[in-house]
């Protein structure tokens, strides 16, 4: 029996339709709009349209755009120096600074310039260790969403055997403390793993996210088990052509998983529903209201 696929366009639909909600819920009682700002240094193409896609649907669930493009040659100083009249600024309650930034900027010094209340990728250094010591914190979007497509799925992931496949910062070790917050019992695979098949087959739920296309076979997965596949590689389609694959061989898994996400129109899409979530959860953070149901850890 092939698995239930998991459709990830759908599932970030309902998370804008449910921030848009609570984003008029709050201007009717509160005054108040969200704010995300949105800082651009240089024209890579991949940001552009990144940007322009953020920018498009925070406008559509009511919150306020702001967008800040700088030039390539723009200073490090100059960049702090937005991101801190950002911070001080009560119009915004998120900040995100697309990356990556041209190679004259050190990244994680102008991310930890961020206010980490603003912090709607949760990256900065404070965040990740309220995260990582299971206190409230802002939650990088793509795990979040990762979580939220978890729990519609399997409800209660007490007890579960999972397995995160990658350490990265923004995705793997994230998403394992989020997965140790569900109570389930957590391991991380990743390139010197020995036996990795072997590790992944136990697991009833598997994150991918190592950035191999088709890495994970078929015969790892264990029967039922729901995965999660965050890679997004282009690889050769043919007659210079390309096409979009995940991390897991997708043909071969759903006919043993219980639930699997496709690439594209899996994890992909929840990452920007997220960032609107964590944006409204910022604004609420900041002025004292309790926090939007089901759209936060």
């Amino acid at each position: 029996m092939s698995a239930t696929i998991i459709d990830g366009k759908a599932f970030s639909a309902d998370i804008r339709g449910r921030v848009a909600e609570q984003v008029a819920a709050l201007k009717a009682a509160h005054g108040i709009t969200p704010g995300l700002a949105v800082v651009l240094v240089g024209s890579d193409a991949a940001s552009e349209v990144y940007v322009k896609s953020k920018g498009r649907k925070t406008v559509e669930v009511g919150m306020e755009s702001f967008e800040h493009r700088l030039p390539e040659e723009t200073t490090e100083a100059d960049l702090v120096a937005l991101v801190e009249k950002l911070n001080a600024d009560p119009k915004v309650h998120g900040i995100l600074v697309q990356l990556p930034l041209p190679g004259h900027m050190n990244s994680d010094a102008v991310i930890n310039t961020i206010d980490p209340a603003k912090d709607v990728d949760g990256f900065h250094i404070s965040n990740v260790g309220l995260l990582g010591t299971g206190q409230k914190a802002m939650v990088p979007c793509t795990p979040l969403g990762c979580l939220m497509m978890l729990r519609d799925q399997l409800g209660d992931m007490s007890g579960k055997e999972a397995v995160v496949i990658g350490r990265s910062n923004i995705v793997g070790k994230p998403m394992a403390h989020l997965l140790l917050g569900e109570s389930c019992t957590v391991s991380i695979a990743h390139s010197r793993t020995k036996d990795i098949a072997d590790v992944v087959r136990r697991a009833d739920i598997v994150v991918a996210a190592v950035g191999r296309p088709g890495m994970v076979k078929g015969d790892w997965i264990k029967p039922g088990a729901t995965v999660i596949d965050v890679g997004i590689n282009r690889i050769d389609a043919g007659e210079g052509k390309t096409r979009l694959v995940g991390d897991v061989e997708f043909e071969s898994a759903k006919e043993v998983a219980g639930a699997i996400t496709p690439v594209p129109g899996g994890v992909g899409p929840m990452t920007i529903a997220c960032l609107l979530a964590n944006t409204l959860t910022a604004a609420c953070r900041a002025n004292g209201l309790p926090e939007p149901e089901g759209l936060t850890v």
